[in-house]
């Protein structure tokens, strides 16, 4: 099992390209089940959740092809008549239940295993049943799947969430578009990926209308046919490496970023004391000085504060004057990460969904390790700022996220490095 060596000091310059989403490209792969005709993704990022989907949908018949060393995928499901999404794949990845709407959208049936995934909470699956019910479906958990079947297809309802999924709204609404009527998702989940996944079904054809606001309405079509799309740029790693020059100094230009995907996080980071500034091909950060604030933070649905960043923000506020308390409203036991950041220095109280962190001096490396992909990544973070080495174990979770992240940070003067653990 690998881990990372990082030695802290000197700032950071240069430029890191950003990839595209891992969080739209999983909703996006999927989209290849509701057309005949192949589906082609260019900035797709390479990482080990997409070849998880890759073998998920591969499993399912799809035919799958890469180019431009994987940044480019060609999906064609033309012969995927397998409804069967089976447990050994999908226990790996929780985006992996994003095929049972468009299994049932295409073919009326589907068998899919309960997800996996990182252990950050129960992320049930009630949501997406109870949509997808409400539209025709017959669903019945057995043996740890969900049997789903709409006999004379599925058709149009109105949805009403009693909370903003982002996995469900992408579920319902890929069902949707080949659905009999006009479907209505209120308080439908307002991420850029919800977005994108819209961008992408009305190139294939879709009739979608609203996405970006709380209610989208989709008028169910026959068919939908091939197309080309681009993955919008990931804004969690975006936000991941604006915060690195936060940590260690110095200035950095995120290639392809973009203020608007990271609205709320860019406000948190001039109360904190980091500049951030818009640049013909991006985003370049920096802090205005040595000492940065306290800052309250409270994860929310988009357009507020990211979970996906918490932990990251939690590693950056260890060292800010005065003290900051973090609210996860998201997910729970995303937190896991505050005793490994207590071993290197940081003092933290976690009492249920709040984190009270109040700034120390220094952060001092040591042997952390990684409890999720998130977490990995903070972890990372605050060795770029504390003196000595830290070594940080368990980190295969972050292959899932983050494409080539010791490279790119080595690239902006990171003293980082990849290691073969011993056993």
């Amino acid at each position: 099992m690998d881990s990372i060596i990082v030695t802290g000091g000197g700032p950071l310059n240069g430029e890191i390209l950003i990839a595209g989403a891992k969080n739209a490209c999983l909703a996006l792969m999927p989209a290849t089940l509701l057309s005949e005709e192949p589906l082609t993704l260019t900035n797709a990022p390479r990482l080990s959740d997409i070849k998880t989907m890759t073998e998920l949908l591969q499993s399912l018949g799809a035919e799958i092809s890469t180019l431009d060393e994987g940044r480019v995928l060609v999906l064609s499901s033309h012969s995927a008549d397998n409804p069967l999404a089976h447990y050994d794949i999908v226990r790996k990845m929780r985006a992996s239940n994003l095929v049972l709407g468009p299994l049932l959208a295409r073919h009326g049936k589907a068998v899919v295993s309960l997800p996996g995934g990182c252990a950050i909470g129960a992320r049930p699956m009630d949501i997406h049943v109870t949509a997808l019910e409400a539209m025709g479906a017959v669903i019945e958990l057995k043996d740890g799947y969900l049997h789903a079947e709409a006999k004379g297809g599925l058709k149009g309802a109105v949805i009403d969430f009693h909370f903003a999924s982002v996995g469900a709204t992408e579920n319902v609404m890929m069902a949707a578009t080949l659905a009999k009527g006009t479907t209505v998702i209120n308080n439908a989940a307002r991420e850029p990926e919800i977005v994108d996944l819209a961008d992408c079904l009305r190139r294939m054809g879709a009739q979608i209308s609203g996405d970006g606001t709380s209610s989208i309405t989709i008028e169910g079509v026959e068919r939908l046919h091939g197309a080309t799309h681009p993955v919008v740029t990931d804004r969690i790693e975006l936000g991941t490496y604006m915060l690195a020059p936060a940590f260690a100094g110095g200035e950095v230009e995120l290639i392809g970023g973009r203020i608007d995907l990271l609205q709320a996080f860019v406000e948190k980071l001039d109360q904190i004391g980091v500049d951030v500034t818009e640049t013909k091909r991006g985003l370049k950060v920096k802090r205005r000085s040595d000492k940065l604030k306290a800052v309250d933070i409270v994860t929310e649905p988009f357009p507020g504060f990211p979970t996906d960043l918490q932990a990251q923000m939690m590693a950056l506020l260890c060292t800010a004057k005065g003290t900051s308390v973090l609210e996860e409203k998201i997910f729970e036991n995303r937190f896991m990460h505050a005793p490994e950041l207590v071993r290197m220095g940081a003092n933290i109280e976690v009492h249920g969904g709040h984190a009270t962190v109040t700034g120390v001096d220094k952060l001092k490396g040591a042997p952390v390790m990684a409890t999720d992909l998130r977490a990995s990544v903070s972890l990372i973070l605050a060795g770029l700022a504390a003196e000595g080495e830290t070594v940080i174990s368990r980190v295969y979770h972050l292959d899932r996220g983050y494409e080539h992240v010791v490279a790119k940070l080595r690239g902006v003067g990171a003293q980082i490095k990849r290691v073969k653990s011993n056993g």
